[in-house]
């Protein structure tokens, strides 16, 4: 099979999830990701939970592994000049220059798409910002927590009236949003590069991810202004759409919105008489009434464990889910059946299950290249490609401009 990006040259600047994570979907499509660190490490290394493992043995950092594998590392000083020097001389033989700095310091350290493009005039110069490169907030940091989440209205429509505090929201959702986004904007920007002749410069930002996110609900307001009210399940416009508690405490998720499910759904849930009731016989007098019908559906549900509903409701064509729990979908047979986790290893040899790219491609080699890289593991390799070695490397290792692998 073809690797869909072999050849391609990538030279990331990023920490955290967002912009590295279209990297390493870069990286699973075979391009050479070198990933620039600064002398102590992305931020994001050991940051999240660390799986448990077996007792001396050390731990998997599974999250930077998600974003990062495939990848080479090359430790960095950026504040100094001959460690920007030495970025700079790789963004110039690069076909993709990645990053998440903000303006002003991608300026400072001569980073920016005007100076990368006065020595390279074919780069992609593609950056990942919280609230984009214009207005007034365009040197202020975003992380998905502030810019996707809270400033793009992700959770003001995920609230409940009841508990209008913020939910807890796990990590990177936004971020991996965004690098999806980014990642598009960079395969299509190679794209033009290639009609063209003419370097780009792809922008993608946390709150333009999350505008997209919420443009079903954002559209209309675009138009009316008016807000969403947040609603909790008794106000919901359809019948078969949300979420029951079963009897054993596990939640089952329907999304049936067309009229014709309303009939066999009440048959199979024993109660055929909620067809000839007035209160419920259409839309409008199920949404007019909801809160006694979810009433009703609550008391019908709680007869039954999940896993009897599932298969009643699979007998009739049902279009529902489980709401699983982590560890579930960590197990689940279609999961697996589709590939989503595959194996990967890491420098001790020890295999592990990570999370797929959320894309296949008939013919296309897609998938893990390897596991992260050490901070600075290929910096003498990637400077010997730069011409930089020997006496030259070593003075440069010494005066701390850039890091060699620790051992």
């Amino acid at each position: 099979m073809v690797a869909p990006l072999e050849g391609v040259r990538v030279v990331e600047v990023a920490n955290w999830m967002a912009a590295p994570g279209a990297a390493a979907l870069m990286a699973d499509m075979g391009a050479d990701v070198v990933k620039v660190e600064p002398l102590g490490g992305d931020a994001m290394r050991g940051a999240t939970r660390q799986p448990e493992v077996p007792e001396g043995q050390e731990p998997i950092d599974a999250a930077f592994q998600m974003d990062n594998r495939g990848k080479r590392s090359i430790a960095v000083a950026l504040n100094e000049a001959q460690g920007a020097d030495l970025v700079r001389r790789m963004a110039a033989r690069a076909d993709v220059f990645l990053c998440n700095l903000l303006p002003g310091r991608q300026a400072r350290f001569g980073l920016d798409a005007p100076a990368l493009h006065a020595l390279n005039p074919r780069l992609v110069h593609a950056t990942l910002t919280g609230y984009g490169p214009g207005g007034p907030d365009a040197a202020r940091p975003g992380y998905d927590l502030t810019a996707f989440f809270g400033r793009g209205a992700v959770l003001d429509a995920m609230s409940e009236p009841a508990n209008p505090a913020p939910p807890r929201l796990r990590p990177a959702q936004g971020d991996h949003t965004a690098a999806l986004a980014l990642f598009s904007g960079v395969l299509a920007a190679l794209r033009v590069v290639e009609a063209t002749g003419e370097g780009q410069v792809v922008d993608v930002s946390l709150l333009g991810a999350a505008a997209w996110t919420m443009s079903s609900d954002l559209s209309a307001t675009l138009i009316d202004g008016v807000r969403p009210t947040p609603q909790g399940r008794v106000a919901r416009p359809h019948a078969l759409h949300g979420g029951f508690r079963c009897a054993d405490g596990r939640w089952i998720l329907l999304f049936m919105p067309e009229p014709r499910w309303w009939a066999p759904f009440c048959e199979a849930v024993g109660h055929p008489e909620w067809v000839d009731d007035e209160r419920f016989a259409g839309w409008a007098d199920r949404a007019r009434n909801m809160p006694e019908l979810t009433r009703l559906m609550d008391e019908a549900f709680a007869t039954r464990p999940l896993e009897e509903w599932c298969a009643i409701f699979d007998e009739r064509g049902f279009i529902w889910g489980p709401a699983s729990t982590v560890s579930e979908f960590a197990a689940d047979e279609q999961a697996a059946a589709d590939g989503l986790f595959p194996e990967i290893g890491d420098a001790s040899g020890r295999r592990f299950r990570t999370v797929r790219a959320p894309l296949r491609l008939q013919g296309g080699d897609v998938g893990p290249r390897g596991p992260a890289p050490a901070i600075g593991e290929h910096t003498e390799a990637v400077l010997t490609e730069l011409g930089v070695g020997g006496d030259e490397l070593a003075a440069l290792a010494r005066d701390g401009v850039v890091g060699l692998p620790a051992g």
